[in-house]
């Protein structure tokens, strides 16, 4: 028999599995949503290589059935980007503490995973901050160079600095080993300068 962290990481893995957008990693093809949880799970190794199962819950929580809710599902303006996140931050937060619930957890535990899911407390709770970290370091490490294509260079500067000031040092220290060469490097070169 497995026990509930066994079985809710198979569940949550079972709906990334579903998501439609694929991607090439390694020669197979694989759902983009559980490419991106294995890659919240890489991060968390080196990030915080003792963390909690709740947290480690959370971390592969994220993004969670998010293609069932698409961004121009919202008005295409910055109040709408905030409202989809802050709309997909709820729901993936339930959505995780319900599985949690199925797969054995306690009441208790499904809460704090939700709670990290939705980063709560992300100034004063350190396991909400390695989450930040994390979520941060995928974004420049398999997500920036797709990126920085589609928007205009004050812009991505901006993100980038944002960016930047949600990690911690450990998550600098981190960000500052992904290899990155040309223009994603000359960015995040200029946004840290500036």
């Amino acid at each position: 028999m497995t026990n509930p962290h066994e079985k809710a990481l198979a569940s949550i893995d079972a709906a990334h599995s579903l998501d439609p957008k694929k991607i090439e990693v390694d020669g197979e093809e694989v759902p983009y949503e559980l490419h991106y949880a294995r890659k919240m799970s890489h991060y968390l190794s080196l990030r915080s290589p003792t963390a909690s199962p709740t947290l480690s819950l959370a971390i592969r929580s994220q993004h969670l059935r998010r293609w069932e809710v698409p961004r121009d599902s919202y008005p295409m303006t910055r109040v709408g980007y905030h409202a989809w996140r802050t709309f997909l931050k709820k729901r993936q937060a339930q959505i995780a503490s319900q599985i949690c619930l199925e797969s054995g957890y306690s009441e208790e535990e499904a809460e704090r995973v939700a709670s990290l899911v939705r980063k709560e407390d992300l100034k004063s709770d350190e396991e909400t901050q390695v989450l930040e970290d994390v979520a941060c370091l995928v974004f420049l490490d398999d997500q920036f160079a797709e990126f920085e294509k589609e928007h205009d260079e004050e812009k991505i500067i901006k993100i980038l600095q944002k960016t930047w000031g949600k990690m911690s040092e450990e998550g600098h220290r981190l960000a500052l080993k992904i290899p990155m060469s040309g223009r994603p490097l000359e960015l995040i070169e200029k946004a840290l300068a500036g």
